[in-house]
């Protein structure tokens, strides 16, 4: 497709990444990045790294097959909060998930190609210092509404709300 959407989600607890990945896959990101956020409990290191990926992609595999994609979502290597901010740097349309920020998500406008990349945060939230980061990376911070979802529902809800914009889910 001519946009891109792609989800950095950072690593929740127990068994919530691999739902995560499952409901972004069943609804349609290209490409989902694990985030290694400062306040996230989880932490992927040596054995334990590549088994937690690995669910991560047999859970993108299944949810595209129930979902009959086409093409399953990329799964990128685990990466850092500076590595997310390249990532929003070269984005048409950079967007971090902050309950605090002044916008809504739906008054933004979404272009009709390129890259959108969405930073959904872990349960402990994001902190000032990345906030700060994307920022400078020209990630604008935008909240989903008055309540406060769980990481592993706030990415489809987000990206839900972007392709109901797009020609993908109205053409």
């Amino acid at each position: 497709p001519p946009l891109r959407i792609v989800a950095v989600q950072s690593l929740p607890k127990g068994d919530r990444g691999e739902l995560a990945v499952e409901l972004l896959t069943e609804v349609g990101v290209d490409e989902i990045v694990p985030w290694a956020a400062e306040n996230c409990v989880t932490q992927w290191r040596g054995e334990r790294a590549a088994k937690s990926r690995q669910r991560w992609v047999d859970a993108a595999r299944a949810a595209g097959k129930q979902s009959r994609r086409s093409r399953f979502p990329r799964l990128a290597p685990l990466s850092t909060t500076a590595q997310v901010a390249e990532r929003l740097a070269a984005a048409d349309l950079a967007l971090v998930l902050h309950e605090a920020a002044p916008q809504g998500i739906g008054d933004l406008v979404v272009p009709s190609r390129g890259e959108v990349v969405v930073v959904i945060g872990p349960e402990g939230g994001i902190t000032t210092s990345e906030l700060a980061t994307f920022a400078e990376a020209s990630g604008r911070a935008i909240r989903l509404g008055s309540s406060v979802l769980r990481t592993s529902s706030a990415g489809i809800a987000a990206v839900a709300a972007l392709l109901a914009r797009t020609a993908r889910w109205n053409p």
